[in-house]
């Protein structure tokens, strides 16, 4: 094939390079090819978990990776966005779907490696179109994996003759489960159980190992395909450990399943072997369809047994539910959630704008720094999701940018409506208690309105942004928030014209109070200028920084 003048041990580790290389480019680039039918597909989560199944199958088909998908699944666990029933569904689906990754790479391709690589690059080098480059990375890709399997190939019937290593595996072969957990533990290295399982179909090929240890490695690799979901819930939430643990248990009970059974089970896979490869491959696709059909039925129990094995703790840490920065191999679906990050931010404030009027009416402490402490998950949602937002900007494309900008763009105006809250209106609600003051009967009532239309306001303002087509109608609302503003002004100084001595002693605190929710309204209000360009755009904005 390539006289690569090396030695064996150096074609074996350059193989394993090329597998895992070739993997993780074919694997992102599909994941960018189909970043939108990921999120179609796991919309259909909460459909049923006959349809998660068939979601599991289709994303570990898509990223050719199911520690990827599994590592998802733990972030969205984590975001409490799915329930434990449907995850376990999914994890179902992904280890059915890694069996055609090993499928493929059972049948000897060698052959098209090169003509491939060389399509593949023609198409990256020649093109300029973000489509046809992710496709022809994807080509490359599997280029890569074909000429690492025939390299390790290649290599294993050398190390068949090396007396140590035979040695070694003659040891392997005299203790079954020290091949279990040598594959284990190989496959947990890797991240990959396709690389594991192709090994063992070489060594298998070149009579290093017998077609029953390799089937044992089969059974490790199957294990050890979770190491990479539970590392990644070690930092979860209590969900997060739910869903990897449940991963682990599911592929452990079916290795207990089937080792006893495996000598049966040999021979009914033998009934449908072409090649040694072909034998292995359809022994881990039986494995995995047979523990799909006898766990099925179990997902609901199964689920309340982990759920109590790993209850909720009593206190849980403030902190971001749909965010996890290493857990989000798709672009479209992390930016999805940290959409919803977003929506949460804003019921947080929504929530302290709500309570802010109440500040005035009495001296509540507790109150008080219940809007701080509010004001301090702003801070932190703020921060974290900006910091995620751009992390995931940086490697996509100018229109997945520009939508990050825009989403960055509105949560800092939710942060800055929450330091209004905080630092302005709580602070003016401490001035007045701290000095006695009251307002007049008439300049309290029209607080209270002004603080209702406001409410009114931002509820429209932060439900345009997650529906455009409101756009217009908080704009207008604004707009006439802006002549109440200047009506109740006009009302105040008529008051103090007519020496009204409560108007007179809040009037500083009175008018600042309009200014500061006539402020908050506009930050909420910002975004849909970006969407929405009607006439008197540029006046509003004037009156907004008068």
């Amino acid at each position: 094939m390539i006289d690569l003048q090396n030695s064996h041990i150096i074609i074996f580790l350059a193989g394993i390079a090329f597998f895992l290389y070739g993997s993780s480019m074919a694997s992102q680039s599909l994941e960018k090819l189909m970043a939108q039918r990921i999120t179609l597909l796991m919309n259909k989560l909460s459909k049923s978990s006959l349809l998660s199944i068939g979601v599991g199958v289709g994303l570990t088909t898509i990223l050719q990776s199911s520690g990827a998908v599994t590592t998802m699944l733990v972030g969205l666990g984590s975001a409490r966005v799915i329930q434990l029933p449907q995850v376990m569904g999914v994890i179902i689906g992904t280890a059915i779907g890694s069996t055609l990754t090993v499928q493929l790479i059972s049948f000897d391709l060698s052959t098209y490696a090169l003509p491939l690589f060389i399509l593949g690059f023609g198409g990256f080098f020649f093109t300029s179109k973000p489509g046809f480059k992710n496709l022809s990375t994807v080509i490359m890709g599997f280029a890569m994996i074909f000429l690492g399997l025939k390299m390790i190939s290649i290599s294993s019937h050398y190390f068949a003759q090396l007396e140590i290593l035979a040695e070694f595996f003659r040891t392997l072969k005299e203790n079954s489960a020290y091949s279990f957990f040598a594959s284990m533990i190989f496959c947990a290295f890797v991240h990959s159980s396709a690389i594991t399982i192709g090994l063992a179909m070489s060594l298998c090929s070149a009579g290093v190992i017998s077609t029953h240890d390799a089937i044992i490695w089969v059974y490790g690799a199957n294990i050890g395909t979770t190491s990479t979901a539970l590392y990644t819930a070690a930092g979860s939430n209590y969900i997060g450990k739910q869903v990897a643990w449940a991963h682990f248990f599911y592929k452990a009970l079916s290795v207990i399943i089937f080792y006893p059974l495996t000598t049966y089970f040999i021979d009914f896979v033998t009934q449908f072997q072409s090649t040694t490869s072909r034998l292995i491959a359809n022994a881990h696709f039986f494995f995995n369809i047979g523990s799909a059909i006898v766990f099925y039925p179990f997902i609901s129990k199964g689920s309340q047994l982990i759920q109590k094995m790993f209850p909720k703790g009593l206190q849980e840490e403030f902190g971001t539910e749909y965010l996890a920065m290493n857990n989000y191999e798709n672009t479209a679906l992390a930016v999805s959630y940290a959409q919803r990050e977003i929506m949460r931010t804003a019921d947080i404030v929504l929530s302290m704008l709500k309570d802010s009027v109440v500040l005035f009416e009495q001296e509540d402490p507790v109150l008080v720094q219940s809007i701080k402490d509010r004001d301090n998950q702003v801070d932190f949602l703020y921060r974290e999701t900006k910091m995620f937002l751009l992390n995931q900007a940086n490697s996509n494309t100018a229109v997945v940018n520009q939508n990050v900008m825009n989403m960055i763009m509105f949560i800092s105006d939710l942060e800055r409506a929450a330091d209004s809250i905080d630092i302005n209106i709580r602070t003016l609600a401490i001035k007045k208690h701290a000095l006695k003051l009251y307002f007049s009967d008439e300049g309290w009532s029209e607080i209270k309105q002004m603080h209702a239309q406001v409410v009114k306001v931002a509820s429209m303002g932060i439900n345009a942004y997650d529906n455009p087509s409101m756009c217009e109608s908080a704009i207008q609302l604004k707009r006439e928030l802006a002549k109440i503003e200047l009506h109740l002004r006009e009302n105040h100084i008529s008051r103090l014209n007519k020496g009204m001595r409560d108007s007179i002693n809040t009037s500083s605190i009175h008018l600042d109070l309009l200014s500061e929710y006539r402020r908050i309204a506009s930050l909420l209000c910002n975004h849909a200028y970006s969407t929405v360009k009607g006439v008197g755009k540029e006046r509003d904005q004037k009156e907004d920084l008068s």
